[in-house]
């Protein structure tokens, strides 16, 4: 019986060759101008060449100041849209599609900018700033920021994108009750708290093609009292669920609150969302053998998986494993034949 994990999957102008993502996982390999870097270049065709459906670049900064490090990809100006373009190139050359994540750190933003922006006045850690909260007026500038990141991610020719609105960044913020105080129109209920996601996935189909997906990246729960549980991002789904295409589901990182960590512990949540708000999803956390992602698919708990630490590892994972089990089609790059399995 031919494997899931090889199998095709196809969401508007995403053909996959198979059911395997890389997550976006930043690489602190950039430099105070946020260009793609020789680190880059290797790093993610490099994932291509091994045989990665699709690949998801690590969270690039819409906005200087929002930048999870001073080490971070950027998609503020203009000028930075060249090397993405070299980038994608390579991927497209070795095999894979490829998506971007457009983030902003908000609170947990560690470059030098000398002011931070977050929904309330709520400093992270002892080791963090504290934010400025940001006015009515300043939020459509965040819109207009993502609007923007995403017309240069489309000129650079990425097939997708990845809004972040997770593991306690920006938009993460506003969703959660625990970091969100705001007495406005953008705090408070659930429709408020979503509001400036939904006003940012808004802006992005205005410069993206209706032929091409929007992702989304949400933390399904703050795994604390008061934040997002599994019932509250359902919720939050749905409010947004008619400007995505695809849900990638994790979930922490608003808090530096310890979790239990075993494999798969994320992938319930993917379950859940794909099956209450009936929209497809990736499924991650700490998968990293083949019988987890074909008992994902198998039982139809999410569409996609995304490997992680393990691509870190092994960046032919997926090669390999067509080489151990040889139940699938995929090409085998010509100069590595001699290692087949």
């Amino acid at each position: 019986m031919p494997l899931l994990t090889y199998s095709p999957y196809s969401l508007k102008n995403l053909n996959l060759k198979n059911r395997i993502v890389m997550p976006p996982m930043c690489m602190f390999s950039s430099d105070e101008s946020g260009w793609v870097q020789d680190f880059h270049r290797l790093h993610y065709p490099t994932r291509a060449l091994g045989g990665v459906g699709l690949i998801i670049v690590e969270a690039t900064a819409v906005t200087a100041n929002g930048r999870i490090s001073s080490q971070d990809l950027g998609l503020w100006e203009d000028s930075q849209i060249a090397g993405m373009k070299g980038l994608v190139d390579l991927i497209h050359q070795f095999g894979s599609q490829t998506a971007i994540q457009l983030a902003h750190a908000g609170r947990k933003c560690t470059s030098s900018d000398p002011v931070i922006v977050a929904p309330s006045a709520i400093v992270f850690s002892n080791e963090y700033r504290m934010p400025h909260a940001l006015t009515p007026d300043e939020l459509p500038g965040i819109v207009q920021a993502f609007r923007e990141a995403a017309r240069r991610a489309l000129a650079a020719g990425f097939d997708a994108v990845e809004i972040h609105a997770a593991h306690g960044y920006l938009l993460h913020e506003f969703l959660s009750p625990l970091t969100n105080h705001r007495t406005d129109a953008y705090g408070g209920s659930t429709e408020n708290r979503t509001r400036l996601l939904r006003e940012v996935l808004a802006a992005v189909h205005e410069v993206w093609p209706s032929d091409r997906a929007v992702l989304l990246r949400i933390s399904a729960a703050d795994h604390a009292p008061g934040g997002i549980d599994l019932d509250e991002a359902c919720r939050i789904v749905d409010a947004v669920k008619d400007l995505a295409d695809l849900v990638h589901v994790s979930t922490g990182g608003l808090l530096e609150t310890p979790i239990k960590i075993y494999p798969g512990y994320q992938v319930s949540y993917a379950d859940a969302i794909r099956k209450h708000c009936q929209i497809p999803t990736i499924a991650v956390g700490l998968v990293t053998r083949l019988e987890q992602v074909e008992e994902i698919l198998g039982n139809d708990r999410s569409d996609l998986v995304a490997l992680g630490r393990e691509l870190l590892r092994n960046p032919y994972w997926v090669i390999n494993q067509d080489g151990r089990t040889r139940q699938s089609e995929l090409p085998y790059p010509t100069p590595y034949e001699r290692g087949r399995g």
